[in-house]
């Protein structure tokens, strides 16, 4: 038997170094692997643990400054050496790619039926008004509605699960063999998570396509995944079936690494769940949004992304804020940051109407309040050291503080997130994700606030990684008393973090009370449909649910 030809991709004592200005780093360091057709192989480990490179590999998408040693074949074909031409019939033809971010994947000014009739025409003989059918009928396949309609949009009229899905069709457009899919979820919120799924799940099994799924997930490795290898530090460290490797771990890495996933505690019939201690109503809070609206645009074709909202977050407390994408949970929190104004209610910090507040005294309001955005390396300036971007705060707030208090001041922030003084003066592109994320907390805290306003600080962080940053959010809240309001579609994280919750769905408050309670508990339908979606990282659990969902959906 060819059991290069049995496997869809077959990788063989792989090794990967990136020749850098200080010498050759090894990524990737004798890795052997396999994917069959039709089954989804998990690729698991922390960054820098050489995943994506190995995908890349897989893909022929190594950069210039690579240098690969052993062998790669797809359905056959030799990747390690081959040439751009042949790698070019091979890609979107026998092996395609799903990325983690579809906006760059998509030309933003391209309307999305003819970038997928583009992806067609380069591997089939087929006329424009052929392709352009089949870019609806993919469009179609992969659950967009009105399909004919939506080929003519561009990518930034889609929301983020839909832009996921014209990617998933690109990548489909010519059957191949094999999807290598990077971090397709990450991005997403848990609902239209378990709908991309569910989506590649089936078009795994209705093409018989093999899949090397790229993530730090568990939860959707324990969904979709048959097979899961891990690494650590550019080797595969363990492997095995799914519920070999996820309920019975064997290597000490991977035990550590299942040990930090945050899971989502939901009560049983019968189960009796302890109250959160709630803080009395009569202490002021330190942000209150009162009946806030919120329209963008203007006459016929504004849209309502708030709508009568009501909350308050009290000091030293957290306030979770949940929902799916365009709940308004980030609208949400950029009024209470002075960023969005209301179109009716009123916003209080700190006591101060901030509608009202001009000048001088809304920037005092402001420099009350830190913020950590999801993304540092948007947040954060490259051309800047990581000591310039953590006192940037202090040179707009505190003009007069003289320059040595300023460097001890940011030196006191960056021990604070558990950061060494050395890092200071490097640039934040020479820091990992996990460390990037800390210099942006240091940043927000520089000014020592009364409110931390964080939008999903954490979903594009590994979970011990993740489970770092919180710790250390969470210590510091306990040593400095500020107020956190936390955005985020991580229903498991906000349980954990959170002493209330308040819960959002089209612009409006859903439910709200304490964090065990209602997600022990929820009230409503929607908040139910939430929870029902986060995945956990049990193979068992996940296919029961699965099966579930099946039966309620033919009942």
């Amino acid at each position: 038997m060819n059991t290069l030809r049995t496997n869809i991709l077959r990788i063989e004592d792989l090794g990967v170094t990136f020749a850098t200005e200080s010498g050759d780093v090894p990524a990737v360091r004798g890795v052997s692997l396999h994917v069959r057709p039709g089954e989804t192989l998990a690729l698991v480990g922390e960054s820098g643990s050489g995943k994506s490179t190995v995908a890349l590999a897989a893909m022929g998408l190594l950069p210039g400054n690579a240098r690969a040693s052993g062998r790669v074949t797809v359905d056959g074909t030799e990747i390690v050496g081959a040439g751009e031409a042949e790698l070019a019939r091979l890609r979107g033809r026998t092996a395609s790619m799903v990325f983690q971010e579809p906006a760059t994947a998509l030309d933003p000014l391209t309307r999305i039926g003819r970038q997928i009739a583009e992806v067609v025409r380069n591997h089939r003989p087929v006329s424009r008004a052929e392709a352009a059918r089949a870019a609806v009928d993919l469009l179609r396949r992969v659950g967009i509605p009105d399909p004919e309609r939506r080929a003519s949009a561009f990518p930034f009229q889609l929301s983020g699960g839909q832009r996921q899905r014209v990617v998933i069709a690109m990548a489909i457009a010519n059957s191949p063999g094999l999807l290598v899919a990077d971090e397709p979820t990450t991005a997403l919120d848990v609902t239209v998570q378990a709908e991309i799924l569910d989506l590649l799940r089936g078009l795994a099994a209705d093409s018989d396509t093999g899949v090397l799924l790229v993530t730090h997930n568990m939860g959707v490795v324990a969904d979709f995944a048959d097979r899961v290898a891990v690494m650590l530090r550019g080797e595969v460290v363990e492997t095995g079936s799914v519920e070999e490797v996820l309920l019975r771990p064997t290597h000490e890495y991977t035990q550590r690494l299942l040990a930090a996933v945050p899971r989502l505690r939901v009560s049983g019939a019968g189960t009796p769940v302890a109250e959160s201690a709630e803080q009395a109503p009569a202490v002021p809070a330190v942000v209150e949004l009162r009946d806030v609206s919120v329209d963008f645009g203007r006459g016929r074709g504004a849209v309502r992304a708030l709508d009568g909202v009501s909350l308050a977050v009290r000091p030293g407390e957290t306030v979770g804020l949940v929902g799916e994408s365009g709940s308004g949970k980030s609208t949400a929190a950029r009024v209470a940051l002075g960023l969005v104004a209301p179109s009716a209610g009123s916003v209080s910090l700190f006591g101060g109407d901030l509608g009202r507040a001009r000048g001088r005294a809304r920037r005092a309001l402001l420099a009350g309040v830190g913020v950590v955005l999801q993304d540092p390396v948007a947040s954060l300036d490259a051309r800047m050291s990581v000591a310039e971007c953590v006192a940037e705060p202090l040179r707009t707030h505190r003009r007069g503080m003289p320059a040595a208090e300023r460097r001890e001041r940011v030196a006191e922030a960056l021990e604070l997130v558990r950061l060494s003084r050395e890092l200071a003066g490097r640039g934040p592109r020479e820091l990992s994700g996990g460390q990037r994320q800390r210099v942006s907390l240091a940043r927000a805290l520089v000014l020592r606030p009364r409110l931390l306003v964080a939008d999903e600080p954490t979903s594009a962080l590994d979970v011990s990684v993740q489970r770092t940053v919180l710790e250390v959010i969470a210590e510091l809240q306990r040593e400095l008393g500020f107020a956190c309001l936390f955005v985020s579609h991580d229903l498991a994280v906000v349980q954990e973090f959170a002493r209330r919750v308040v819960v959002m769905r089209a612009g409006r408050v859903e439910e709200e009370g304490p964090t065990l309670t209602t997600l022990s508990r929820p009230e409503t339908e929607y908040t139910r449909r939430l929870i029902a979606a986060v995945p956990v990282p049990d193979p068992v659990v996940q296919r029961g649910r699965r099966a579930a969902g099946r039966t309620g959906a033919t009942a």
